[in-house]
């Protein structure tokens, strides 16, 4: 007997072509967070599927639950396509790499709503031609943050003495930033200008992106900032780094 017929709301991460017409898929729900499905026929059936197994695509999905944890697929019916993310090999990079980003770092079936959001919100920032170095400090900032990976920035994460006027250093191995009694030679040289916009930045919604203007210095440390942090706890270096300039 068949399983009942659910409903929720998705984003295509990537499809799989499988035999002669099926596809599985690749999903990230609100609701259910990682999830896979078997579209049976998706290569020839356009009137259940059409385009809207294209990656970045924000869909409604139709599924009833198969054996394991494979959902069966009965329809898809696209909410938003985001066609622009294909037209700039830049934007598509950046695409790719905050969802395989979230691909690594959550958990398979786990439910994160906001992690869905600040996704889609990414996506829909590259997808309108938005400044992409600043959606990629933003994003990688909110996602360690939404995870409880944020480090300590406007305090020393070892005597744990606020900042005012002074040098900084950041080991993310020692927690985040340091004082330079605390630090030695250690770490990386940073501007408290820099924490300090990192700071602010994580006092807006996270699906926020418009409006946001960080100098070269910030987004120079920012981003080396963040690369500690990530390599701290992703199990692998996203295999789409190597196409981001």
């Amino acid at each position: 007997m068949a399983g009942a017929l659910h409903r929720t709301e998705a984003l295509v991460l990537r499809h799989v072509d499988y035999a002669e017409a099926d596809r599985i898929v690749s999903f990230l729900t609100a609701d259910h967070g990682l999830q896979k499905g078997f579209a049976r026929s998706a290569r020839k059936s356009r009137k259940r599927f059409g385009a809207s197994l294209e990656p970045f695509s924000q869909v409604n999905v139709h599924y009833r639950s198969g054996r394991g944890s494979l959902w069966t697929l009965q329809e898809v019916e696209l909410i938003a396509s985001r066609s622009g993310l294909c037209g700039d090999l830049q934007r598509l990079s950046l695409a790719s790499y905050g969802v395989e980003l979230v691909e690594l770092l959550s958990e398979e079936s786990e439910p994160h709503p906001p992690i869905y959001h600040l996704l889609c919100s990414y996506l829909d920032y590259l997808n309108s031609d938005g400044d992409g170095p600043v959606a990629r400090l933003l994003f990688e900032l909110r996602l360690v943050y939404l995870l409880g990976y944020i480090p300590h920035f406007l305090h020393c994460s070892d005597c744990l003495r606020i900042f005012h006027d002074e040098s900084v250093r950041f080991d993310a191995a020692r927690g985040g930033s340091l004082c330079l009694t605390c630090a030695g030679q250690a770490g990386l040289p940073v501007s408290l200008g820099t924490i300090g916009s990192l700071a602010r930045s994580l006092n807006v919604a996270a699906t926020r992106f418009e409006g946001f203007r960080f100098g070269v210095q910030t987004l120079t440390e920012g981003s080396a900032i963040l690369a500690q942090v990530l390599a701290q706890v992703l199990p692998r270096l996203p295999k789409s780094l190597k196409f981001l300039v």
